[in-house]
């Protein structure tokens, strides 16, 4: 099987849980506070400014802010759906549907050869890099341009904005090195997988190689033995099919991006919810 082992049971984001699995480890809860957590990761001046936005004088609110309405709630909707339409529709994550399992499966044994090509995990590792930064800075912008109307809306809505923007800049360096180990523990996986089908492929082969034929057979023989296993292996669902692998491998970077697309949308959402309560 392909399918990488269930684990303790383990709370939080989608991502961390689905990185757990994919990474077949048992990752324990945390006993460490919210607060103190970000104590830790906070610098002196990153605490300064936070402590200065919370303690200090709102800013000033200017007259006629324009409206919190439903062009940002759409923007955020286009903004959302254009980045999951970018992960769901990559060519890179898509999966191979050029030959039919059966088929796969049946020219393999015929040929005695892998019906998937050598896969190199780095194409995967730069795509995965290519579309973060594309998240980072799509969701960056739209998160500047909501700060930007909740700043305008009331005093307290000023200093919200003052502080995630404070939080943003004191955060952004350590986010960004976190998830940039995501497809580093996805390469493990990766070769996981590999190993878990060639595993399955040596053991489905024959323990013996058939008896040599006579001379007068065996170009009859030669073509019914190839025949035989191609109808053997296309008739029998159980067959392993070669390449299978990098298949379940695309779909499960897919879901660990759309996961973290949720996560990095998450202050987005907190400001989105400030400006509809204000």
């Amino acid at each position: 099987m392909l399918q990488a082992p269930q684990r303790t049971a383990l709370s939080g984001p989608a991502l961390i849980r689905l990185l757990a699995r994919l990474a077949d480890v048992d990752v324990p809860e945390s006993r460490q506070s919210l607060s103190d957590r970000l104590s830790q990761w906070l610098g002196w001046t990153d605490a300064i400014a936070l402590s200065s936005a919370l303690s200090g004088t709102p800013p000033a609110v200017a007259a006629g802010a324009r409206s919190f309405g439903s062009a940002e709630e759409s923007e955020y909707v286009r903004a959302r759906s254009s980045l999951a339409k970018t992960i769901t529709g990559d060519s890179v994550f898509a999966a191979d549907r050029r030959r039919h399992p059966a088929h796969a499966s049946a020219q393999a044994a015929s040929q005695n050869a892998p019906a998937e090509p050598a896969a190199d995990y780095a194409v995967f590792r730069q795509r995965y890099l290519s579309i973060q930064q594309s998240m980072e800075m799509a969701i960056g912008n739209l998160r500047g341009r909501l700060r930007s109307m909740l700043a305008a809306r009331t005093p307290a809505m000023a200093r919200l904005a003052v502080v995630d923007a404070v939080m943003e800049r004191a955060l952004s360096e350590r986010e960004r090195n976190l998830l940039a180990a995501v497809p580093v523990l996805l390469a493990g996986h990766f070769e996981r997988l590999r190993a878990a089908e060639q595993a399955t492929l040596a053991a489905a082969e024959p323990a013996e190689p058939a008896e040599p034929a006579e001379a007068g057979e065996s170009a009859e023989s030669a073509d019914g033995a190839g025949s035989n296993a191609a109808s053997s292996a296309a008739s029998n669902p159980a067959a392993p099919t070669p390449g299978a692998w990098l298949n379940v491998f695309r779909k499960d970077m897919q879901s660990v991006l759309l996961a973290e697309l949720d996560v990095r949308l998450q202050p987005v959402e907190g400001l989105l919810a400030a400006l509809r309560a204000s």
